[in-house]
């Protein structure tokens, strides 16, 4: 029997919550077949079987809390098969030493490997009183360290009116996902001296060249030409003229990152993550829309892996997906920059003395003003509006 425990999901998540199981107790599974959702405060995350075998036993339920290391469940190894003919006692003692029922109880309960506790029953059974007598002697174990404060239960809704029965209330607890976002949103407001600039850019150009040759990329490299790939790009390299919006605050001093990790936030179903496009300066437009995908899609179907929400040096997000028109989006800490993209309208613009209608979208940077002044980022902005209405500068990196 071997132990299914909690893997490090992340260098600063200590304890998940246990989603849904995906097999039951006494259900076989492959390896690498995923057995049960981990729920962090970063994201949901399915953790997979290390090897063939069965689900013996559950030990935390859906809901419950499990630190990082502690077991969750019993696994038994090997193929699922019709129970095999008696062995005879000289084979099951080399196989390992067998336990009665209630010692076996005992022992999953306290966490203790069978292996560890010498038995006295016949030919060597591990009883009851055996597990007793070795938890007696076995050193302490370190003291676990305080759980966290119990949720409270909320009150239950007041009853609503007999003439209105439709007005009722319900109350679910936050998942730690919702949670650690409230978190983040609260440290943005609190930690840094946020501002925010608009402006607005004509999405003619890129409309027009993603028509052009929208059906040859796709048809070249198998994902379509969006815009974010466009921004990404343009983002990259208002960067490396603007330095000061790809830097953190650290121990009192500005760390200015020379490489760009640009974070992309999608919707993972129970609020926005945002995994991270390492180098996207070494990244061509079908990688990042390749990536971008990849990411939306393991994003719906909590595939994610930790390691690809940490980090990034700036965030770009687009609320226009969701038909936002303006929006201030909030910053990413330690980030210090992030650019919110939004809905395209067509709207009335003065075009060489002549009002003309294109197709706009409203551009957002919120920047962190303890180390961006309001030049950098209005520059900044500038610089994206200018890449974004002439693409070929993308290109030719003017």
């Amino acid at each position: 029997m071997k132990e299914l425990v909690v893997p490090s999901v992340g260098e600063s998540i200590v304890e998940v919550e246990i989603g849904a199981w995906l097999k039951k107790e006494g259900e076989a599974f492959r390896q690498d077949e995923p057995l049960v959702e981990l729920i962090t405060d970063k994201a949901t995350l399915e953790l997979p079987a290390p090897f063939v075998g069965t689900l013996k036993r559950i030990l935390k339920r859906t809901g419950e809390t499990a630190r990082v290391g502690e077991a969750i469940a019993l696994l038994e190894e090997g193929t699922a098969q019709s129970a095999p003919a008696p062995k005879p006692e000289e084979a099951r003692e080399a196989e390992g030493p067998l336990a009665m029922p209630a010692a076996e109880r005992l022992m999953a309960e306290k966490g203790v490997a069978p292996e560890a506790v010498p038995g006295t029953g016949l030919g060597g059974r591990i009883l009851k009183e055996d597990v007793l007598r070795h938890l007696e002697t076995a050193p302490r174990p370190e003291p676990a360290p305080p759980p966290p404060p119990p949720v409270q239960t909320p009150p239950p809704p007041t009853a609503p009116p007999a003439e209105k029965p439709w007005r009722v209330d319900e109350a679910v607890p936050m998942t730690p996902l919702r949670r650690r976002i409230a978190e983040r949103l609260l440290q943005a407001r609190q930690t840094t001296a946020m501002l925010t600039t608009f402006n607005e850019a004509d999405m003619s150009a890129v409309i027009a060249l993603r028509k052009e040759l929208g059906e040859a990329f796709q048809k070249k490299h198998g994902v379509k030409l969006g815009f974010m790939s466009f921004f990404v790009k343009a983002v990259v390299q208002a960067l490396k003229e603007i330095p000061e919006l790809n830097a953190e605050i650290r121990d009192g001093y500005i760390v200015y990152h020379r490489y760009y990790d640009i974070g992309i936030a999608v919707g993972g179903g129970e609020g926005l993550v945002v995994p991270v496009l390492r180098d996207a300066d070494r990244l061509s437009f079908a990688e990042i829309e390749r990536q971008i995908a990849d990411f939306a899609e393991r994003a719906r179907t909590k595939k994610l892996k930790p390691e690809e929400l940490m980090g990034g040096t700036f965030t770009i997000t687009n609320g226009g997906i969701y038909g936002s028109l303006n929006s201030t989006p909030l910053l990413n800490p330690p980030q210090v920059g992030i650019l919110g993209m939004h809905a395209i309208q067509e709207r009335p613009v003065a075009r060489e003395g002549q009002v003309v209608i294109r197709p706009m979208m409203y551009l957002a940077l919120s920047y962190d003003h303890r180390i961006v002044d309001g030049r950098e980022a209005v520059t900044f902005l500038r610089r994206v509006k200018e890449l974004i209405e002439n693409p070929v500068r993308l290109l030719l990196e003017v």
